[in-house]
């Protein structure tokens, strides 16, 4: 199977690294900064599997057909991934790796849904610099229920994922991306910090704001009566226990969870963004939750604000202080 990997970023670099090590056609197409670096260093992802380093071709855009594309961008480059690359995408399978619920809806407006297989990564990586990845911890790899006609592709996708990742296949694959957005949904803290996930979540009042971060969302879920999904390693019943205890303890084993995610720093995605002066995926995540309320005529206050807590950390190049965080959501807590 020809492979093309789109996006060289954490998840993108990952994927396609590991999957040229185990012996797949992959080409990597990538942002232009990227291209030289990889050609002349590789491909090196360093973290929960050791070192590894891999030859691959990466251009600036696809150049020839390929039997499966994985657009690995975030949801604020998926459209312009899309065009560059259009002639070669607009026939092919594609999987879609994108946080948030969005990403399937604005691949589907270019490229149609028929040929679309959503997926989840339950994997960590983190991206240090062009060509190097740093693998954070293992997870699985989810594939969505394959469309009509497509079954035979689905499970070749299957085959190839698996041999990298757990691929468990899924027909539930819509509320198991919204309760991914739950856990992706506290990626703004470290963002509007400057820390590492391990250092943002080791302070109790921060983890506090996380708990109200999924209760506020999970009322608006509840109210737009949308079906969440339990995911391998993270079941609703998690997420209603955790909101469900008193904030000091839920605060505390939030806190726990968190800090043992990984060995290595741990940065969230939109933070990762920030750091490469990309636009983040924050609209995509709490915003959707903003999204949710206002089509219902209801407010997310707390998501809100942190939304734009984020964007000022974009537009400012600096970082708030914990206490800021703390004391300019103080009033949203209650």
């Amino acid at each position: 199977m020809n492979i093309a990997v789109i996006g060289a970023g954490a998840i993108g670099g990952l994927v396609a690294g590991y999957l040229v090590d185990k012996g797949e056609q992959v080409i990597l197409a990538a942002h232009p900064e990227h291209v030289a670096p990889i050609l002349q260093n590789g491909l090196t992802i360093e973290g929960a599997r050791g070192r590894l380093c891999v030859r691959l071709p990466v251009k600036r855009q696809l150049e020839e057909q390929v039997d499966v594309a994985i657009l690995a961008t975030k949801t604020p480059d998926l459209e312009e991934a899309i065009t560059q690359n259009f002639e070669y995408l607009k026939d092919t399978r594609i999987v879609s790796v994108q946080n948030g619920v969005r990403g399937e809806k604005i691949i589907a407006e270019h490229l149609g849904a028929g040929r679309l297989f959503p997926s989840i990564v339950m994997f960590g990586a983190t991206y240090l610099a062009p060509g190097k990845i740093v693998h954070n911890f293992e997870g699985d790899w989810i594939i969505g229920g394959a469309n009509s006609g497509e079954n035979e592709m689905f499970h070749e996708i299957i085959k190839v994922t698996s041999k990298i990742f757990p691929s468990p296949a899924s027909d539930e694959i819509e509320g198991m991306k919204w309760m991914k957005l739950f856990i992706n949904a506290n990626n703004c803290l470290p963002a509007i910090l400057g820390k590492s996930m391990q250092e943002t979540f080791s302070n109790i009042p921060v983890c506090k704001i996380s708990m109200r971060i999924w209760q506020e969302g999970f009322e608006l879920v509840n109210k737009a009566q949308l079906t969440l999904s339990s995911l391998p390693t993270f079941p609703v019943e998690r997420l209603t226990q955790l909101i469900a205890m008193p904030l000091d303890e839920s605060a505390k084993v939030f806190s726990s969870i968190m800090l043992n995610l990984s060995k290595e720093p741990l940065y969230g995605s939109i933070l990762q963004s920030i750091h490469r002066k990309r636009p983040s995926e924050i609209d995509y995540i709490n915003g959707e939750f903003v999204n949710l309320a206002v089509s219902m005529g209801q407010k997310a206050s707390l998501n809100a604000k942190l939304v734009q807590m984020v964007h000022d950390v974009e537009k400012s190049g600096k970082f708030f202080s914990t206490d800021d965080l703390v004391n300019q959501t103080k009033e949203l807590m209650n």
